[in-house]
C-alpha cells in the first residue's frame, strides 16, 4: 500500500531496481492512494523492501508478502541472477517480516503445546525405559518445542521484547512440563510392576548415556540452534529441524523423570545439566546466527537497543554455559582418565599372567573408581582369571597387585577369582 505523496518516489525506487510491478489506484478513502504489486526473488526481498523503506514505506505501511508459484518474465530471471544466493547483493534469506511470522507460526497455542509436549516426554520415557532407540527418536517427532527457542532468538535481534519474552516463558514451560510428565509417568510405571522388580535404569544403555554427559553435548545442542534458524532464514521446512532440537531437550527430560521417580540422584543431575546446557546452547547459536547474518529492527534508533540486548543476552548465555562446561568438562575428563587407566590396567595384568606357571589368561576385568572431584581414584580391581584344571592361583593377587600399582602409581586393592577352563 503506498500512502499519500509516496507513489512516485516508490515507483522510482522499483525502477531503480529492475523490479516488474503493478501500481493500481486506492479508492476506498483512506490514507493510501494506491496498491504496488510485483514478484521478487526469495533473497531479493529484504534488500528491496529496505529500498522501499528508504522511499517511505515505514513499518505502519500495509505490506503482504505471499509465495509466488511462477513468474514469467525476462526482468525477473535477471533480478534472479543478480540476487542469486552467491553474489555480493544475494543470500539465500528471508525478511525480517517473514521470518517473525514463521516464527509466530511455530508457536503452538498454549494448549496443543501442553499437550504434545506432555505426550513425547510420556513415549520418550517409555522408550528409555524398552531401552529402545526406535521409541525415543518417534516421541522427538511430536516435540513442538522449536517455535519457542526460535522465537526467543529472533524477538532479541528484531527488538520484539514481548516475542522474547514469550519465548523464553515457552522454553521454561517446554521444560518442566516434559519432566514433571516424565516423572509422573514413570512413578506410575514403577507403583503398578510395569517393568520388573529391582530393574536398575542405569543399565539400560539408552538411560545410562544420559547419565555422565560431555563436552559433545555442546556440538549437538548448537549445531541443533543453527538449524533451527537457518531453515527459517532460508524458508526451508522446520519440521525436521524441530526433531533434532527435541532430541537435545526431550530424552534428557524424560531422563530427570527417570532420575525422581527411582530415586537416583546423579541421574537427575547428570540430565539436568544436559537439559539445560541444552537449552541455553540452542538459544546462544541462534541468536548468534540471526545477528551475523545482519537481522536487526526496522527503524535504525531501535538498533542500538537490539545491540544492547543481544549483547547482554549473549554474555548471559556464554556465563551459564562456562559454568555448566565445568561439569562436563569433569565427566569429560573423568572418562579419559577412566579409560586410560583401565587400559593400561589391562595391559599389565595381561604380561602378568602371560608370564606366570601355569598358563593363564584374562577372562574379565572390573575396575572399580571411587571418590567425589575428578579425576577419581581407582579403588578396587577384580579380575577373573581363567586357568586349566588343578592349578592353582596363590600369590597371583599379591604380584597382580604390585604390577597394577606400579603401573597406576596409586594404592589399590586386587581381588582375584579362578576359572576354571578345560578345553576339549
Amino acid at each position: 500500500m503506498i500512502p499519500a505523496g509516496k507513489r512516485a518516489a516508490v515507483v522510482r525506487a522499483l525502477d531503480e531496481e529492475g523490479v516488474d510491478y503493478v501500481v493500481t489506484d486506492e479508492t476506498s478513502g483512506r490514507e493510501y492512494t494506491a496498491v504496488a504489486t510485483f514478484p521478487l526473488p526469495t533473497a531479493a526481498v529484504e534488500p528491496v523492501l529496505e529500498r522501499l523503506r528508504e522511499a517511505g514505506i515505514d513499518e505502519s505501511t500495509y505490506t503482504v508478502i505471499v509465495a509466488a508459484e511462477t513468474v514469467i518474465s525476462r526482468r525477473f530471471e535477471a533480478l534472479e541472477e543478480e540476487y542469486a544466493e552467491d553474489s555480493d547483493r544475494g543470500g539465500n534469506h528471508i525478511s525480517r517480516e517473514e521470518l517473525q511470522a514463521k516464527a509466530d507460526d511455530l508457536a503452538s497455542g498454549f494448549g496443543t503445546y501442553v499437550l504434545m509436549t506432555v505426550i513425547s516426554a510420556v513415549i520418550a520415557t517409555a522408550g528409555l525405559l524398552l531401552d529402545s532407540p526406535a521409541t525415543v527418536v518417534g516421541s522427538m517427532v511430536i516435540a513442538p518445542l522449536i517455535g519457542p527457542a526460535m522465537s526467543a532468538a529472533i524477538g532479541t535481534v528484531v527488538d520484539d521484547e514481548e516475542m522474547f519474552r514469550r519465548g523464553v516463558r515457552m522454553q521454561v514451560l517446554g521444560v518442566v512440563v516434559a519432566a514433571a510428565a516424565a516423572t509422573a509417568f514413570a512413578f506410575a510405571v514403577r507403583s503398578l510392576a510395569l517393568v520388573p522388580p529391582g530393574i536398575d535404569p542405569l543399565e539400560l544403555a539408552e538411560v545410562s548415556e544420559r547419565l555422565a554427559p560431555n563436552v559433545l553435548v555442546l556440538v549437538v545442542a548448537i549445531g541443533a540452534g543453527i538449524a533451527g534458524i537457518v531453515s527459517l532464514m532460508t524458508g526451508v521446512s522446520a519440521t525436521l529441524v524441530g526433531v533434532m532440537i527435541a532430541v537435545a531437550l526431550i530424552p534428557p527430560a524424560a531422563a530427570v523423570g527417570i532420575g525422581i521417580a527411582f530415586q537416583i540422584p546423579r541421574l537427575v543431575v547428570g540430565a539436568g545439566v544436559i537439559v539445560a546446557v541444552n537449552v541455553l546452547s540452542i538459544n546462544l547459536s541462534a541468536l548468534v546466527m540471526l545477528w551475523y547474518k545482519g537481522y536487526r529492527p526496522q527503524r535504525w534508533f531501535r538498533e542500538d537497543n537490539a545491540r544492547a540486548a543481544f549483547l547482554k543476552r549473549v554474555a548471559v548465555l556464554v556465563a551459564a554455559i562456562a559454568v555448566l562446561s565445568v561439569f562436563l568438562g569433569g565427566v569429560t575428563y573423568e572418562s579419559y582418565v577412566a579409560s586410560t587407566t583401565e587400559s593400561d590396567i589391562r595391559t599389565a595384568v595381561g604380561d602378568e599372567l602371560a608370564a606366570m606357571e601355569p598358563a593363564t589368561e584374562l577372562l574379565e576385568l572390573d575396575v572399580e573408581r571411587g571418590g567425589t572431584v575428578p579425576p577419581l581414584d581407582t579403588e578396587r580391581v577384580v579380575v577373573t582369571v581363567g586357568a586349566p584344571p588343578g592349578a592353582g592361583i596363590e600369590g597371583v593377587a599379591e604380584a597382580l597387585d604390585r604390577r597394577i600399582e606400579a603401573t597406576i602409581g596409586e594404592e589399590v586393592r586386587v581381588e582375584v577369582r579362578l576359572v576354571t577352563v578345560e578345553r576339549a
